[in-house]
């Protein structure tokens, strides 16, 4: 039991980040353990999957804190004893929780679990099939609002929403050059995906980026980057 009598739920392992003190489940959180010397001093290396062997400090999966873990040298005083922490090291984070949620993503669509493709999608929303809508961040704000709310319409607010990959990324997962809008099946992959998006969320906005206004998702006169034509 907890303090004040709450049952602690065993369910949910929980840790406590090193930048902020506090206790949560390591859903949210990035493990990183002591890697290989370099000029003396072992680096700081993320375990993104938490099975890498060794000691262990936890860190809130958000780009400020990471920034605050590097220039604090809390990496150091989580470990008690000297390391090296690249400058870099939040960028390098980014990109590979970027890297896993496409690869899962990717599984997802070999499985088929997954879907791209403006008309796939909405009849995969439609059919309520879907558990979990994907859009690219940097695609026309139009296009992406109107899919959220047929999201939101079909599922009666229990279909997931993640908005953290660029149209590349995106497209990466498809083997496509570029994708704006997928769907996931629900079971599967759908959890495993919403964690990893919520641990890349900290790392990046999921505002627009330079994106065109209006929905040419299904125009193929309109086929530039950003845009999804399948």
């Amino acid at each position: 039991m907890t303090r004040g009598g709450r049952r602690k739920d065993r369910d949910a392992p929980e840790r406590r980040c090193i930048a902020t003190g506090q206790s949560g489940p390591t859903v949210s959180l990035i493990r990183y353990v002591m890697g290989p010397e370099r000029d003396g001093l072992p680096d700081i290396v993320p375990d993104l999957a938490a099975n890498l062997p060794g000691r262990g400090a936890w860190l809130t999966a958000d780009r400020a804190l990471t920034e605050q873990a590097v220039r604090q040298n809390l990496f150091a005083r989580a470990f008690r004893q000297k390391v090296r922490t690249d400058p870099d090291l939040p960028d390098q984070v980014e990109a590979l929780l970027a890297r896993r949620l496409i690869d899962l993503t990717s599984l997802a669509r070999k499985a088929g679990q997954a879907v791209t493709g403006a008309e796939k999608v909405r009849a995969r929303l439609s059919s309520g099939e879907a558990a979990v809508l994907i859009q690219a961040r940097d695609g026309a704000a139009d296009g992406r609002a109107k899919l959220s709310r047929l999201a939101k319409a079909a599922g009666e607010g229990q279909i997931g929403e993640i908005s953290c990959l660029d149209a590349n990324e995106l497209g990466l997962a498809f083997g496509r050059d570029f994708a704006i809008h997928a769907a996931l099946d629900s079971g599967g992959f759908a959890g495993r995906v919403c964690a990893e998006a919520m641990r890349l969320s900290g790392f990046r906005t999921e505002a627009d980026v330079g994106a065109p206004d209006g929905d040419t998702s299904d125009d193929p006169k309109a086929r530039t980057p950003g845009h999804d034509v399948s």
